[in-house]
């Protein structure tokens, strides 16, 4: 067995950071596969994508909170008030709503802790048993708010592995290890089980979607407490009904199918037949108003789910009259957010009526890129691309892609995210713009170098497919670098940096370690880029891309320009500024 990283073994906002941070990067690896499994009670593939737009809300908040309480740090009981909040605001489909209720019951128990002032208890046996005695009600309130917030809970569901993780912490002994060990053990155990309590899902030989999410939700926990992900999985089904799949990683298991809404036991037999909207919005409201609404709308339609509290609700029903469940909230309180998806139309939300004006034709294909600085966003710009500008320390959320690609308005679109950490937001988006009828193609962009050569090469008269294969292995062939300065010391694949060193990456990885600017730092960061160049063109090239931040001085492009001619023949340079934001020096060589 590897050792353990070693982690704080006490509930705190670190730790509640750590497990949104990881709870969102599980649910980019396992979207696709959820989504391809979603079979109750409408088969419309998003619970994947849902889920992962749900807690990319959640994360969002959880670092918002931890500026706004700069520099001081905020409690356990704040950092997961703030994931529960971001999560309800950001909830989508059932699964996601249910998820938010499930962390806000969480954050219930987390509150009613801070409130003793338990974390001013010195870190030792007594506060860690006292930790995982909280954890375990956590799990427990967890499970009995996501029960009491659908109107007609079925077993074989989400609800039914939320409840095995709260029963297999109930047993655990007094550390969060254990806790949330036993925990997540229990739930797939549960989530295995799913298709024996549910006949669809035994039909179709999957596993419930909504709880394989929340396993790979408890099993980011489970890695936030430990430091190290969860144990392989069992066999389970594969994607087709009744073969089974291989033993792999938790984030493999078993492939499978989905509550993604819970409804009533009828509708999961017939699995077919169900109301024609999926109807959801936020809503301020008081509770009796919200008592009165959930009558009103379970009389409309099924897969009824109101979480929230404290004025602020989530309302998720499946009707045939949109209209009404609207109105409904209106005379409940103040109704916003609203959307409308028609299942098998595309999402519903921009309708328009008679008297409105002409819609303007889309153009055929569109570029949609990231870009890390003003001065690229003006070279994609020319180039004809939609731009979503990435700030330091401020990397654009999936809704921001949708918007970018709505703002493109084409039939196609090919979607450069320019940054490795960007891919399963960008993925997320793609599939979300899907849904609204548009022909998305993610191409895995790490760098803007990457993009840039990837634009070249497009020619919008072309297929689809042939333009996008053509671009991915214009971006594919090209490797990328980047020089920074350390910002404090730590160990590198390189060795040793110091707090202000300058770092030579080279496909992600630090490659170079300079040293640390003298009064002409222009020459610390020619030496530093000179090394990265010749191991970059050791294995040949035929063109350098070069792009300089604002802080650069053109004598740095220059005196590199000169040695790229000198030392390595026919090679050709082109300099680009990045502008604001962007890095000291990005590099390309194709």
């Amino acid at each position: 067995m590897p050792k353990e990283r070693q982690v704080p073994q006490i509930l705190d906002a670190a730790l509640v950071r750590a497990w949104c941070a990881l709870s969102l990067d599980a649910l980019g690896r396992a979207r696709e596969e959820i989504d391809a499994i979603n079979v109750y009670p409408v088969a419309d593939g998003d619970t994947g994508t849902n889920l992962y737009l749900t807690v990319e809300s959640a994360a969002q908040a959880v670092e918002a909170a931890f500026a706004g309480h700069e520099p001081e740090l905020p409690s356990a009981a704040q950092a997961a008030r703030a994931m529960a909040h971001g999560a309800l605001i950001g909830a989508r489909g059932n699964s996601g709503t249910i998820l938010a209720q499930l962390l806000r019951g969480m954050a219930e128990v987390l509150a009613a802790e801070d409130a003793r002032d338990t974390a001013d208890e010195p870190v030792g046996p007594a506060r860690a048993a006292g930790d995982a005695r909280a954890l375990r009600r956590a799990l427990r309130r967890a499970a009995e708010s996501a029960y009491e917030a659908v109107a007609h809970p079925v077993e074989g569901t989400v609800l039914t592995v939320a409840t095995a993780a709260a029963d297999g912490a109930a047993g655990a002994a007094d550390d969060c290890r254990s806790v949330v060990r036993a925990a997540y053990r229990s739930a797939r155990t549960a989530l295995e089980a799913t298709p024996r309590q549910l006949a669809v899902l035994g039909r179709a030989g999957v596993v419930d979607a909504g709880g394989r999410g929340l396993v790979a939700v408890l099993g980011a926990l489970v890695e936030a407490c430990t430091g190290e992900r969860p144990a392989p999985a069992l066999p389970g089904p594969s994607g087709a009904a009744g073969s089974p799949g291989p033993v792999g990683s938790a984030e493999q298991m078993a492939p499978v199918g989905s509550v993604e809404s819970v409804g009533s036991v009828e509708e999961c037999e017939d699995g077919v037949g169900g109301p024609a909207y999926e109807v959801i919005y936020l809503l301020e409201a008081t509770d009796p108003a919200v008592e009165r609404l959930r009558a009103r709308l379970d009389g409309l339609g099924d897969s009824l789910v109101v979480v929230g509290g404290d004025g602020l609700w989530n309302v998720h029903v499946h009707v045939d009259d949109a209209g009404a469940a609207v109105e409904a909230g209106v005379e409940a309180g103040r109704p916003y957010r609203i959307r409308i998806t028609h299942f098998g139309a595309g999402d519903a939300h921009t309708a328009r009526g008679a008297d409105a004006r002409p819609v303007r034709e889309p153009a055929q294909r569109a570029i949609v890129a990231v870009v890390p600085g003003e001065g690229l966003a003006g070279l994609y710009g020319e180039a004809g691309a939609t731009t979503v500008l990435a700030r330091p320390g401020e990397p654009p959320a999936s809704g921001e892609l949708v918007q970018a690609i709505r703002r493109a308005h084409a039939r196609e679109v090919v979607l450069l995210p320019n940054d490795a950490d960007l891919r399963h937001t960008a993925a997320a988006a793609a599939e979300q713009a899907r849904t609204e009828g548009v022909r998305v193609a993610l191409i895995p962009t790490r760098s803007a170098v990457q993009g840039i050569a990837a634009l070249a090469v497009h020619e919008p008269g072309r297929r689809f497919d042939e333009d996008v294969v053509s671009m991915t292995s214009a971006a594919g062939a090209t490797r990328y670098a980047e020089l920074a300065v350390a910002e404090r010391q730590s160990w590198t694949t390189a060795g040793i940096c110091q707090a202000g060193d300058v770092l030579g990456l080279i496909d992600g990885d630090v490659a170079v370690i300079g040293a640390t600017p003298g009064p002409d730092a222009t020459d610390t960061l020619v030496e530093t880029a000179v090394t990265v160049l010749d191991r970059m063109l050791a294995a040949g090239g035929e063109m350098v891309t070069l792009v300089l931040g604002d802080e650069v001085p053109d004598r740095v492009a220059d005196l590199l320009e000169r040695h790229v001619r000198d030392a390595h023949l026919a090679v050709d340079t082109v300099v680009y500024r990045g502008g604001r934001h962007a890095a000291l020096l990005l590099v390309g060589v194709e």
